[in-house]
């Protein structure tokens, strides 16, 4: 067992004295002989110190009414004022932020921004009195990862104390779909549990090349730092990444999974334009083939290219008609496309109690089922159970169309005639509303008379 161990040990300093050798500065007796733990020592010692556990009071509203709820998380100082970075899903919905350092000192954070489509959040921590500075870690390149170089994932999983574990790059560049809208993500064997989401990966010149965001299986998921790079500036200045968007549906000229191949060697072919979009009030049409944008070669070989296309459409000027070059067929032809501002990802929520159930803004990008029968307007997002909405028989994703005759477009058309309800509630307990599900209309009677939360 003893030569085994010693065996291991050797394969191991080999395989990071390749690694260490990439390291900017290393202590002179780790240069000389490189050593499995010294590496770990080293990055972890960079890195440590500026990792965060995150403590957050969000909002739900999926069970058919506001509730609060405790989210916890991992994140990382990237500047000594107190800039920091995780997950979108650590802190959406937050009311309050809490982080506490790897040596105890606490403080309340701010959340300046944020992206549910690249899963990224910006903090910005409040230095307590006495402290100036705190201790932060450094950006490496994730472009120039390979697979099999080693890295560190590190967080507070579980909400315990700092971890670290470790493992290599398994894919520099993975794509998930429904989840690699505008960036690809870096795949890795390094172990990230619940709670790790937000926290730092790094390689073993004590950089971070990522920021751990999901994992399971033995795999992990990681955005690249270029991405987050690219990203942070708009999440500073306007409080999200101000998305352009022009209702192109892309894929690859060489589809695997569709099993479609184009015979061409660039461009990228259009699957689908999105009603009334930009893109199909343009004249684009499915199996176009564009090739340049505004001037710009554009290419998307294989799925793994498209994230990179659609971010280059996503930073287009909004309101500005940008030039497309296209092959259809023989022809060669040239469109405008003018972005618009794609805005939130996500509607906007409200509880109405004792009625027993939250709504929800209809958006396009969320909601597209819906979007299809009502462009605007609101639906039930959540059902309380036991409770009124359920025994009156109103359902999820119900397209409230009026109430008591009142035509409902927006969330404050809800609360108005919700307030009003419940101020006349000694006087009428009754409310029509007329729903609009699966393409028909239905009447629904909600008697609210019965309290459910006093019983």
């Amino acid at each position: 067992m003893t030569h085994m161990l010693k065996i291991v040990t050797c394969l191991l300093c080999l395989v990071f004295g390749a690694e260490v050798s990439r390291a900017e500065e290393l202590p002179p007796a780790m240069a000389s002989t490189p050593d499995f733990r010294a590496v770990v020592q080293n990055a972890k010692s960079k890195v440590f110190p500026a990792v965060i556990y995150i403590k957050c009071v969000s909002e739900s509203h999926e069970e058919g009414k506001r509730k609060s709820q405790e989210v916890t998380g991992s994140g990382v100082v990237i500047s000594a004022d107190g800039l920091a970075l995780t997950n979108w899903h650590v802190i959406d919905k937050a009311t309050s932020v809490r982080c506490l350092l790897a040596d105890g000192t606490a403080m309340d954070a701010e959340v300046i921004g944020s992206d549910q489509s690249v899963d990224l959040a910006a903090l910005q921590l409040t230095l307590p009195q006495g402290v100036s500075s705190l201790p932060f870690a450094t950006f490496g390149d994730s472009n120039i990862l390979q697979e099999g170089d080693f890295v560190m994932a590190m967080g507070a999983p579980w909400g315990m104390n700092r971890s670290v574990s470790i493992g290599i790059i398994s894919c520099t560049s993975r794509y998930l779909p429904e989840s690699s809208e505008y960036s690809l993500w870096l795949q890795t064997d390094a172990s990230i549990n619940p709670g790790n989401s937000g926290g730092p990966l790094v390689n073993t010149e004590g950089k971070i090349i990522g920021l751990n965001t999901r994992g399971g299986g033995g795999m992990g998921f990681a955005i690249p730092s270029k991405t987050v790079e690219i990203l942070l500036p708009q999440l500073r200045n306007h409080g999200k990444v101000d998305w352009s968007w022009t209702g192109l549906q892309l894929q690859p000229l060489r589809d695997f999974n569709r099993d479609m191949y184009f015979a061409a060697e660039n461009g990228v072919i259009v699957a689908e334009t999105d009603p009334q979009s930009p893109a199909r009030r343009a004249g684009l049409q499915p199996r176009d083939r564009i090739v340049r944008v505004n001037g710009e070669k554009i290419d998307a070989i294989t799925e793994e290219d498209l994230p990179a296309v659609r971010r280059k459409l996503g930073f287009l000027a909004k309101g500005e008609p940008a030039r497309f070059e296209v092959v259809r067929g023989n022809e060669n032809l040239q469109f405008e496309i003018t972005p618009r501002e794609k805005g939130h990802v996500e509607g906007e929520e409200l509880d109405c109690p004792r009625w027993d159930f939250t709504v929800k803004e209809i958006n396009q990008f969320d909601n597209e089922d819906l979007y299809f029968y009502q462009k605007v307007g609101v639906f039930v997002f959540g059902i309380e159970y036991p409770g009124n909405a359920a025994a009156a028989g109103l359902q999820a994703e119900d397209i409230i169309l009026t109430i008591d005759g009142q035509d409902i477009k927006t969330l404050e058309d809800v609360r108005r005639y919700h307030a009003q309800t419940m101020e006349n509630i000694k006087t009428t307990h009754r409310v029509v509303i007329m729903v609009l599900r699966g393409g028909l209309i239905r009447q629904i009677v909600l008697d609210y008379a019965r309290d459910y939360e006093k019983e």
